[in-house]
Formats: C-alpha cells, structure tokens, sequence
C-alpha cells in the first residue's frame, strides 16, 4: 500500500515506522516513464527489506520571474497512481510552506561556475534553486540513496557536487539511470506533453543531433568541430531553435581530445524546450 504523506509530520511518523535502506526519488510531479524507471531502480536497489519513497513538490525556487511555474503541469491523482503501480511506499506531495516555513533559515548554496553556463546562462539561479530543494528534501526524508536521471546531466553533475560539499548528505549517494526514450528516439520530459503532432515530429532533430555528434567524433572530428556540425544541423531543421550544441568532459569540464565526452542539447520546438544528451567517444585523430 502506497501512503501519502502531505506534511513533515507525516512524513516523520512514517519514517519513524520503517526500516531498512531508504531509497528516494525526488520529483515535481506530471510523472512518465522516465520517473518509472527511476522508481524501478530504486526498488531493485534497496530490495523489499528497503523502502522507496517519491516526492512530488513544484519547487519555486528553480523558477524564473518569467518561467511557467504556474503553468507547470500538476496531475497528482495520475502521479500517485503511477506510484501505487510501481510499489512505491510513500509520497511525500508537500506544499510550499511545509518545505519552506517562513520560520524556518533555509541553506542556499553557491553552486559554481557550471551553474552560470549551458542551462544556467538561460536560466539564472536556476541551479541554486534545484540545490536547495534537493538538499532539503533529502535531509527531510532521511535518504540513504537517490536517482537522478541522465536526462537532465548538467542538474545530475551539481548534485553529485552538492553531495560533497553537504557534510548532511555524506551518508546519502546518488545514482544515475540512463535516459528513457520514446520508440522514435524522443527523450522522455514532461513538457513533451506541449508539443502538437507536428512539433514532436520536428523535436526529433534534437536526438537525431545527437547521433551526428557522436558519429562524428567516432570518425575522428575534434570535440568543437563535431559539435559545429551539430550546430548547423539543428539550425537548418525545420521548426526548431538552436540553444547550444557542445561537447564536454564527462564532468562537464573541457572535452578531452580522446576518450569519453559528453554531447548535450537544448532547442526550442514552439514555445517549448527541451533538452537532450549522451555520452560520446572522442577517437581523435591517428598518428
């Protein structure tokens, strides 16, 4: 039986009243395959002796003044019935003053430079907002682990630096599951729901952006130049704004001239963006 818990009360008496590893999966709910999957590894990691618990909570904090917190699509009864489905314990769905008391001084954390590029240059403060929701959910539901998807691997990579730098969060590790993706290659995303048939046809420029890049730094091509063609081709696909294209390091640093790279995506299809990315191998050039 799944519970839901709608304030730190709850939530305390629960925890409380379990044992074992605890596995939790942070979400903001209009929850899809992709959160499923987040679900599924979490069970297979704590087993049935463990428990998982799903938050469901629209953070403010990582909205903009002009970004669609109030917009973002929130289907609770849909959510805690993908819940139920996949065996998950509890759902903590708080609102805003259970997790923000006035009363209360909430951390905030400087999350570095990386915050300021890719996502963070089109969205200021936005990973300073996504840092301290998910410090204080973590510290709240007394995680041992949690699951963050590749999907959103700029966010993934700050967490991991969140974890280090967070003496409270020592104990808790995170896990990265591979992005899901729709039978014709569209990465799974909430706002997907947004996209007209027509949209959704032309957002598969964007993983098919993604394969290019990586074809191309097999053949040999430079990180910057396999990323430039990547570029041109997103900006010619019909329907679609060009963001950024790049290739990184795996930490998101600089691109190694050989080895193992990140390519990573956002354009908008109509009014909406969406972001995509993969690992890639830098063959470089033979001697």
């Amino acid at each position: 039986m799944t519970e839901l818990l709608g304030t730190r009360a709850e939530l305390a008496a629960w925890l409380a009243s379990t044992a074992g590893t605890r596995a939790v999966v942070l979400t903001m709910g209009a929850l899809h395959a992709g959160h499923e999957a987040l679900m599924r590894a979490a069970r297979a990691e704590v087993g049935e002796s463990g428990t998982v618990l799903t938050t469901i909570f629209v953070n403010p904090a990582q909205f903009g003044p002009h970004e669609d917190f109030a917009e973002y699509p929130r289907t609770l009864e849909a959510d805690l019935a993908r819940c139920v489905a996949n065996g998950i314990d509890a759902v903590f769905a708080p609102d805003v003053l259970e997790v923000y008391p006035p009363d209360e001084e909430i951390t905030e954390y400087e999350p570095g430079p990386l915050a300021n590029e890719l996502e963070g240059a089109a969205r200021p403060g936005h990973f300073a907002g996504v840092l301290k929701v998910v410090s204080r959910l973590l510290q709240l539901t007394e995680a041992d682990v949690t699951f963050f998807g590749e999907k959103d691997y700029q966010q993934l990579t700050l967490v991991r630096r969140l974890m280090r730098m967070e003496p409270r969060l020592a104990d808790c590790r995170v896990v990265a599951v591979p992005i899901m993706r729709a039978p014709d290659g569209l990465a799974l995303s909430s706002r997907n729901r947004y996209l007209s048939e027509e949209q959704r046809t032309q957002a598969l420029a964007i993983p098919e952006t993604i394969a290019l890049v990586r074809q191309l730094c097999a053949d040999g091509l430079t990180a910057e130049q396999a990323a430039h063609v990547g570029r041109g081709f997103l900006r010619t696909s019909p329907g679609v704004t060009l963001d950024y294209v790049v290739v990184r390091s795996v930490g998101l640093g600089t691109a190694p001239a050989v080895g193992e790279a990140r390519v990573l995506v956002a354009a908008r299809v109509g009014h909406t963006r969406l972001l995509d990315n993969g690992p890639v191998i830098i063959k470089g050039h033979e001697a």
